[in-house]
């Protein structure tokens, strides 16, 4: 596709699956979840971001803009890549945004360019792995997010999918490696599934 794609790591859940505080800051093998999703992440787009809506603070040693939701109450992850949107609408050049969660330290290192095949001047494109569908994950027109912002100020609903499926959108396919790695969108949502992926990062390391 044309055009230069921008990043969000989307931080803005209230984690009370992980017990409340800030999930991306969670410790995985020594380091924060988060510091595992930029470091993925990064270097698969012209700039990256974090979409935050609490303290900024524990985010700003990353050196990237911290945004918090630009609606008001907690609307979901849609909040969020609207952020994304409106931020990356001032970046020269920049026509989508890849979204991805803070919590998934294993995501694909070749999101983007998987993404980019699927892509068009209004298309988005959602990451889907084992038949489960990861709207968290995914490729966003810069041209649609004003269709977004009324959309979240008038919907009844603030569901993903019911936003995506009023456009022309794809499904991207992944798999796990099939050397026992997991599922590239396991995502760290409760201290027992921490551990899970601190378990395999050990393996892989032994």
């Amino acid at each position: 596709m044309s055009g230069t794609i921008a990043g969000v790591v989307l931080a803005g859940g209230l984690s009370r699956r992980m017990g409340g505080g800030e999930k991306g800051l969670q410790l995985l093998a020594g380091q924060t979840m988060i510091s595992r999703v930029i470091g993925r992440i990064a270097p698969q787009v012209e700039a990256l971001a974090i979409n935050a809506n609490s303290d900024p603070a524990p985010y700003e040693h990353f050196g990237l803009p911290v945004l918090p939701d630009t609606v008001s109450g907690h609307v979901g992850p849609l909040a969020g890549v609207l952020t994304g949107l409106e931020w990356a609408s001032a970046l020269p050049g920049v026509t989508h945004v890849v979204s991805a969660a803070t919590d998934t330290p294993f995501l694909p290192l070749d999101l983007v360019a998987r993404f980019s095949a699927l892509a068009g001047p209004e298309r988005i494109v959602i990451a889907r792995s084992d038949g489960n569908r990861h709207p968290v994950f995914g490729l966003w027109p810069v041209a649609l997010r004003q269709d977004l912002a009324e959309w979240l100020a008038s919907s009844d609903t603030m569901k993903v999918l019911a936003w995506v499926h009023r456009h022309d959108f794809a499904f991207c396919d992944f798999e796990a490696d099939g050397d026992g790695s997991p599922d590239p969108f396991f995502n760290a949502n409760t201290p027992e599934e921490l551990a899970e992926a601190e378990a395999f990062l050990a393996g892989a390391d032994a």
